[in-house]
């Protein structure tokens, strides 16, 4: 198993009194093909350490992934997640909620899709667009802000009662990046369809939303439910990234095949074959 050390992970935690005080164009001195290798002998492993949390049917682990457009949210999950088993994957992205979801508390439609004991949950943005976009798209007001932050901080305080381990990672990209990759969408046929209108105005926006993201993170940030900003303008470096955190929290959780009595023998099975 070839994860990357704690001491580089944990130099991706967020420093509160500056979230995006790092270059998210920092690669700690590797290499892709390094990468591209480290992450072929990685999959097995972690399909493998998968398959037991499914198995034991005892955690969950909540998978996060925040970040500006085209950040690589589903290229992670297309080059991370792919290897998993899909019976306990979970994978629910989330848009500006509909006239449905509207109707109730913006927490709703988040906490109906958070994942069973075995499960591991992916969220492709999160409740933390309910801070950041929603104010932007006119959904709510500024002033609600302080209260949202408050049922957000207390909704993670319940996540360990329902055995939900939540990894939320924001994967930083520069604006230089950003640009670059809507050049890419507007250019190739088969990256255009993922443009949408407003993605010319959150590019617009970036500065606005890099701030009060910071602000968020800042205040989101916790021992219990921390925060990791990820350097993203490297692809190979951000897979290998958050594929290492989700190799480290399957570690934490020390799995093994469920030691349980069998519900039959192998006497019963060959008395079975000689029943008619």
């Amino acid at each position: 198993m070839t994860r990357l050390p704690d001491s580089l992970l944990d130099a991706c935690l967020c420093d509160p009194a500056a979230p995006f005080g790092q270059d998210p164009a920092r690669d700690f001195g590797l290499d892709k093909c390094s990468a591209q290798q480290a992450m072929a002998e990685l999959r097995p492993w972690l399909n493998r350490q998968q398959r037991m949390l499914w198995a034991n049917r005892r955690d969950a682990l909540l998978l996060i992934l925040q970040g500006t457009d085209c950040s690589g949210k589903d290229g992670v999950i297309r080059r991370v997640i792919s290897s998993f088993d899909p019976q306990g994957l979970r994978i629910h992205g989330f848009v500006q909620p509909d006239a449905c979801e509207q109707r109730h508390d913006f927490l709703w439609r988040y906490q109906r899709h958070l994942p069973a004991p075995g499960l591991l949950g992916v969220f492709n943005r999160s409740y933390y667009e309910g801070l950041i976009s929603d104010p932007l798209d006119g959904l709510c007001r500024d002033a609600e802000l302080p209260a949202r932050r408050q049922a957000i901080l207390a909704f993670e305080a319940r996540l360990p009662t329902l055995h939900i381990r939540p990894l939320k990672c924001f994967l930083q990209i520069s604006r230089d990046e950003q640009q670059r990759r809507l050049r890419e969408r507007l250019q190739h046929p088969h990256k255009r369809w993922k443009l949408h209108a407003n993605d010319l105005q959150s590019y617009r926006e970036y500065d606005l939303r890099q701030q009060r993201w910071a602000e968020q993170l800042s205040a989101s940030h916790s021992p219990a439910a921390p925060w990791y900003v990820i350097p993203a303008d490297h692809r190979w470096l951000r897979d290998w990234l958050v594929a290492s955190l989700l190799a480290r929290e399957l570690q934490r959780l020390q799995l093994d095949w469920p030691d349980s009595p069998p519900p039959f023998s192998l006497d019963d099975l060959d008395q079975a074959k000689e029943c008619p």
